[in-house]
C-alpha cells in the first residue's frame, strides 16, 4: 500500500504549506488538511474564523470567545447590522443563538447541526465558554462586505 507524500506549495507568512497527497493504484489524489493549517483566517474582535478549501468547497471553523455579538464584533467590519449569510454548520463546543428581528431566537448547542435561512440574523456567545462551530455552508462569504 502507498503510504504517500508530502507536497509542499512555498511559503506564506512564516509557514510552510503542506498537503499530504494519497495515491492509489489509478493515481488517484486524497488532499488531507487540517484546521491547524487553514488555508485562509478572518481575525475579528473576539473571534477567529478560520478557512479551508477542498474539494471544491470551503468549510470554515469559527471560534468565538464569551461576549461575542456579532452585530458588535462583525457588523461594523462588514458594514451591516445583521449577517445575511446562509449558514450550515455542526456545533463543536460551546453554546451561541441566532436571533432573528421578528423575535425567534435559537440556542446552538454542541453536538447539533443548524441551518440559518439568508434573512437577517444576529449572533452572540451565551455563557462563559468559547463557541466553536464548523461551517459547511457560507464560510466562503462569512465575515466579508455584503455579508
Amino acid at each position: 500500500m502507498n503510504q504517500g507524500h508530502f507536497i509542499t506549495f512555498g511559503l506564506i507568512g512564516r509557514r510552510v504549506r503542506r498537503y499530504l497527497c494519497v495515491m492509489n493504484s489509478d493515481q488517484t489524489a486524497v488532499i488531507l488538511k487540517r484546521f491547524e493549517a487553514p488555508d485562509e483566517v478572518r481575525v475579528l474582535e473576539k473571534a477567529r474564523f478560520e478557512l479551508v478549501h477542498l474539494g471544491g468547497i470551503t468549510i470554515g471553523r469559527a471560534t468565538y470567545e464569551p461576549g461575542w455579538k456579532w452585530s458588535e464584533h462583525v457588523g461594523p467590519r462588514v458594514g451591516a447590522s445583521r449577517c445575511r449569510v446562509e449558514h450550515v454548520g455542526l456545533v463543536l463546543s460551546g453554546t451561541a443563538t441566532a436571533a432573528f428581528d421578528d423575535g425567534r431566537i435559537f440556542e446552538l448547542r454542541a453536538g447539533e447541526l443548524f441551518y440559518i435561512p439568508p434573512v437577517p440574523h444576529d449572533s452572540w456567545v451565551v455563557g462563559e465558554l468559547p463557541y466553536v462551530s464548523l461551517h459547511f455552508l457560507g464560510a466562503e462569504q462569512y465575515a466579508t462586505p455584503n455579508s
